[in-house]
């Protein structure tokens, strides 16, 4: 290993130092709470304002999701964002049609109940009302500039890591979103004209939330719930 000030060496790769910040145990209580705080206040919103966003809050929201882990740092992900009217109505429509078809035909009875208290419906005005879609896509392979195919490792895993990444960002700007998820999603592929080795994975509309807003009454579990100490 070949050691300077700033990396070493390991098998002929570089790597860099790195050094977190060390808080005391204190401050990390405060810290740790705090953002429990900021994301326990997080909804899925349904009611958009049709109120413009910058496009460099986004950006700075995109670059926070591809900040996240991926398998072999592969990074197999790309984040579409629609602002232009005539594509957000065709998908829209598309969506919409895809819904109807789940809540009609694809979708049991229990399945429908549990979405009673929801109030979801197969209507989706928000993915026009809001001024961004963002789509997600994941890329269970690529090509090199030689045109030579390469696997990509952990691709759902990484693309629902970069995700969350994602939604924490939105909400942590001051914007709302909704984890829509369409079954199938393949109309997103064609109307966005995305390459053959792209999957729709995810589509979120950002924007604020319109000015009377309501979310349906539901709690989170609890932590002897969520946690197991062994």
């Amino acid at each position: 290993m070949i050691d300077t000030n700033d990396f070493i060496l390991i098998d002929g790769y570089k790597h860099l130092r790195y050094t977190p910040k060390v808080f005391s145990e204190e401050e990390m209580l405060i810290k740790s709470k705090t953002y429990f705080n900021l994301l326990n206040s997080r909804r899925s919103v349904r009611q958009f304002s049709n109120k413009p966003v910058s496009i460099k809050i986004i950006e700075n929201i995109i670059k926070t999701a591809s900040t996240a882990p991926s398998g072999a740092n592969k990074q197999p992900w790309t984040f579409c964002v629609v602002e232009n009217p005539e594509i957000k109505k065709k998908i829209r429509i598309a969506a919409e049609q895809e819904e109807e078809r789940s809540y009609t035909e694809r979708m049991s009875t229990t399945w429908l109940n549990d979405l009673k208290h929801l109030g979801t419906d197969a209507q989706k005005p928000f993915l026009e009302t809001a001024p961004y879609l963002i789509a997600v896509f994941k890329k269970p392979y690529e090509y090199d500039t030689d045109g030579n195919k390469h696997q990509n490792y952990y691709v759902n895993e990484s693309v629902g890591l970069a995700c969350g990444f994602l939604i924490s960002a939105i909400h942590q700007a001051g914007l709302v979103t909704l984890t829509h998820t369409p079954s199938p999603m393949r109309f997103l592929e064609k109307i966005l004209n995305r390459p053959e080795n792209e999957r729709a994975f995810l589509l979120l509309p950002v924007g604020y939330a319109s000015e009377k807003t309501y979310v349906p009454y539901i709690s989170r579990k609890s932590i002897t719930d969520v946690m197991k100490i062994y």
